[in-house]
C-alpha cells in the first residue's frame, strides 16, 4: 500500500497565484484579495474566495478555473470551491501588486483613500496624471468605470473604490 502526500495549504496558496481573473489576466485572484481561506484534510482541498461583486458574471469561470490549477497538483484527489458574501469584499483588499497589474493591463486601480463627502480621485493608468475626467460612471463591467486624460489624451478605465464606508 503506498503512502499519499498530504497536501500543503501554502501549495495551494502559490498555485493560486496563477488563477487570473477571466476578463483582466494580469490579475490573479490572489491580488485581487478573493482568496479568504484555504483548508486541506489529507489530499482533500477546499478553497473560499470572496467574489467582488455579487452579481459578478465570471463566478462560475473563477470556480471551474480554480479547480482545475488546484487539480495540476499531483497529491490532490478532490478540490471543492465555495463563495462567502460577509464581510463584503472591498477594493483594499487588492494587493499592491494587484495595483501593479491592473495598470499594466490599462485599468487604474481604485484609489487607497476615499474623501469624507463620498469623492475618490484616480490617476491615469498610463500616464500617472490626475488631471482626468469621469466620461462614463457606467463602465464595460459593473466594477469599472471609463475616464479621459486630459494629459496625456488617453480614454482608460478605473475600478471602482468599495468600501464599507461609503
Amino acid at each position: 500500500m503506498e503512502a499519499s502526500l498530504e497536501i500543503s495549504p501554502g501549495r495551494v496558496y502559490e498555485v493560486l497565484e496563477g488563477v487570473k481573473d477571466p476578463e483582466i489576466d494580469s490579475i490573479s485572484i490572489m491580488d485581487l484579495g478573493m482568496v479568504v481561506e484555504v483548508t486541506t484534510v489529507g489530499n482533500n482541498v477546499k478553497v473560499v474566495l470572496l467574489p467582488t461583486f455579487l452579481g459578478c458574471p465570471a463566478l462560475e469561470i473563477i470556480k471551474k478555473n480554480t479547480i482545475n490549477a488546484v487539480k495540476e497538483l499531483p497529491e490532490v484527489k478532490d478540490v471543492q470551491v465555495e463563495f462567502v458574501f460577509h464581510p463584503p469584499w472591498t477594493s483594499d483588499r487588492i494587493t499592491e501588486r494587484g495595483h501593479v497589474n491592473l495598470r499594466k493591463f490599462g485599468i487604474a486601480p481604485p484609489p487607497r483613500q476615499i474623501e469624507a463627502d463620498g469623492s475618490w480621485h484616480i490617476e491615469c493608468a498610463y500616464c500617472g496624471s490626475t488631471y482626468v475626467t469621469m466620461e462614463n460612471v457606467f463602465g464595460p463591467t459593473a466594477c469599472r468605470s471609463i475616464l479621459y486624460c486630459k494629459s496625456c489624451k488617453n480614454v482608460f478605465e478605473a475600478m471602482k473604490p468599495v468600501s464599507t464606508l461609503m
